[in-house]
């Protein structure tokens, strides 16, 4: 009997021990996965195709790039849904979750019809430099026409959540941190190697700002830029010696290794970091220095810290998107951002961030490359198509004052001028495309009435679409034929439509990421709204993209 009564509290005990367990397993696991993402963070790799990814896995460490892919998710199919595809309007569509049409970045500077001049999509002559004398620091968000998911994160959390944006190029700090930022800090060069701000943001930089600065750590950087492994490791590249890089000046040819200070004089001072894989270490160091000095991921208000690396931009436009030169970039980047993620395991802690990468566009192979190896690429002289239009309208209409500009493949007519002469504007338009449609390396072209007034559903025309702003556009758009560019021999570009331009990684980690991969169609505006869906906020005020379901842990 009492045997069978101890057996019976025993049985009782276990059983409430298991309930327990059980219950405390669950409250740990409901813990963990709604913990709330203490810091957004943003990665834009400057001209990154997504193929770069691929080519170089084999060659990637564990803690960088392939954290992310095999950690969080890949959208492998990823694109810009507009042109042009250039670095402003990037990072304002990638943080804006729409596109030039909307947005108003229509590129990297264009002319403005209204004041008659060439405008800088981060110029601003109301604000002023702040921790240089330079005019480099009058920039600001001003043209930019809608909100950021960080600027909505700031609105959602009464302005107690901080947006930082860094990079090389103000643009790339500028436009993601938005409207409301705390700060954008960007790279200065030339004699003086230090990050700088505007007035927009602060009237004096911050003190954690001016340790770095004085630290002088740039110039440990000014050294020599040899490849990271053997050099004859580097099949995934073309030759060293070829025709189709710029190089430096004052070096011969375009071959490793690359003495930099020593070439610093030449090319810019500190400026020439900007075209190594020593420009994103720097953006790393500073990044790293950031979410100390800025406090980042804290509290319980998300912060949103944008990173850019530009360098990958520079080094690809130097010498071409299959040099060594590109390869050793992104092998030395992967342990930048190996560096990066450590840290945040560190400072933010694993498992209360969130971090996204991706591309403000990719860019083309060296066109005479391609026609070296039989491939249709080609080059075109804007000039060139401008005089030669200029002198078509001349003899149609008798008059040379007809455009006043010819600018990012867009004709602008002199309105003015077209209702002095008592011309249809129309007429006009359609009389320019039906000329240059017949030149040589012109694929297409359209009026802005066309692009204002029919609804493209796919293709190009709806890519242009997307990217044309009625009020800041011209009045005709043209596109070149497939690899065929307005640039030197040597060096790659990009802005055009074509998948080589459109197709860029978008990978997805940490805090509300689930793991896997798609290969359905993403596109760029989608990045804004599947972050702002994570965070709980309202979609930045412009949003036409959709939140990628398949990213995201349900609830």
């Amino acid at each position: 009997m009492v045997k069978n009564f101890l057996l019976f509290i025993i049985s009782v005990v276990f059983s409430f021990s298991c309930v327990a367990q059980k219950q405390t397993t669950q409250l740990e696991k409901t813990t963990t996965e709604n913990v709330k993402t203490k810091l957004v963070v943003g990665i834009v790799v400057d001209q990154m195709r997504y193929e770069y990814l691929t080519r170089f896995q084999e060659r990637f460490g564990q803690g960088g790039f392939m954290r992310m892919v095999n950690d969080g998710f890949n959208c492998k199919n990823n694109h810009y849904n507009y042109v042009p595809t250039y670095t402003g309007p990037g990072h304002a569509s990638i943080y804006t979750g729409t596109t030039p049409k909307y947005h108003g970045v229509i590129s990297n500077s264009w002319y403005d019809k209204v004041s008659k001049k060439y405008v800088y999509c981060a110029g601003d002559d109301a604000v002023a430099s702040v921790g240089t004398e330079d005019t480099s620091g009058q920039m600001s968000p001003q043209r930019m026409k809608t909100t950021t998911f960080a600027d909505e994160n700031r609105l959602f959390t009464q302005m107690r959540g901080k947006s930082i944006g860094i990079s090389i190029k103000d643009r790339g700090a500028i436009l993601p941190a938005g409207h409301t930022a705390n700060a954008a800090y960007w790279f200065q060069g030339k004699l003086e190697g230090n990050f700088i701000s505007s007035t927009f943001y602060m009237t004096d930089l911050p003190n954690w700002v001016k340790t770095y600065n004085e630290s002088n750590s740039v110039s440990k950087y000014m050294k020599e830029w040899n490849t990271l492994y053997d050099i004859s490791t580097y099949v995934e590249s073309g030759s060293d010696l070829n025709d189709f890089e710029g190089g430096f000046k004052g070096k011969e040819s375009a071959t490793f290794p690359y003495d930099l200070k020593a070439l610093s004089a030449e090319n810019g001072g500190f400026d020439i970091l900007k075209s190594t894989p020593f420009g994103n270490s720097i953006v790393a160091d500073f990044a790293i220095a950031a979410i100390d000095g800025e406090q980042l991921g804290k509290d319980n208000n998300t912060d949103v810290l944008a990173v850019s690396f530009s360098s990958p931009d520079y080094v690809g436009h130097n010498f071409g998107v299959n040099s060594k030169e590109v390869q050793d970039t992104y092998l030395r980047l992967d342990k930048d951002l190996e560096r990066l993620f450590n840290a945040l395991d560190t400072k933010v802690g694993k498992g209360n961030y969130t971090v996204f990468l991706t591309a403000d566009h990719g860019a083309v192979h060296v066109p005479s490359y391609l026609k070296s190896v039989k491939i249709p690429a080609g080059y075109i002289s804007s000039t060139q198509t401008k005089v030669r239009f200029e002198a078509f309208l001349k003899e149609k209409y008798n008059s040379d004052e007809l455009i006043e500009s010819v600018s990012n493949n867009q004709v602008f007519l002199n309105r003015e001028k077209v209702k002095e002469l008592s011309l249809d504007l129309h007429e006009v338009q359609d009389a320019i495309v039906n000329e240059i449609i017949n030149y040589r390396n012109i694929d297409k072209a359209y009026t802005a009435y066309a692009m204002s007034n029919t609804s493209y559903s796919s293709g190009i025309e709806k890519l242009l679409q997307n990217g044309f702003n009625q009020k800041r556009s011209g009045d005709v758009i043209y596109v070149y034929d497939p690899a065929t560019i307005s640039y030197s021999l040597t060096g790659s570009t990009h802005g055009s439509g074509m998948s080589y331009d459109t197709h860029v990684p978008l990978l997805f980690y940490g805090n509300g990421i689930n793991k896997g991969s798609t290969v359905k169609r993403t596109r760029i505006v989608d990045i804004a709204p599947t972050i702002s869906a994570l965070l709980g906020i309202s979609f930045p005020n412009g949003n036409i993209g959709l939140p990628i379901q398949s990213v995201l842990v349900q609830d």
